[in-house]
């Protein structure tokens, strides 16, 4: 079994290093960017959540102003007839 130089063991284990260091700053990258697109994705739910709840506030309230108009149409129709 032949094994290499020296110098060219120590170069080799340089370059290894290197690509490991490499690799292993790519994927602390990509991690960094998958957090903050799940947070981003998180807000946007959380978001819809509330627009939903504003929605139904808003129905709510434009079903009750619509109840109002109805009541004050009939009380006018009765003042009329007086």
């Amino acid at each position: 079994m032949a094994t290499g130089t020296p110098d060219s063991q120590a170069r080799f284990g340089q370059s290894v290093k290197g690509l490991l260091t490499e690799k292993v700053n790519t994927c602390g990258t990509d991690v960094i960017a998958l957090t903050k697109q799940v947070l981003k994705g998180s807000r946007s739910s959380e978001l819809l959540g509330q627009a939903a709840r504003n929605m139904v506030l808003q129905e709510d309230a434009i079903l009750h102003s619509e109840d109002s108009l109805r009541k004050m149409a009939i009380i006018t129709t009765h003042l009329q007839y007086q």
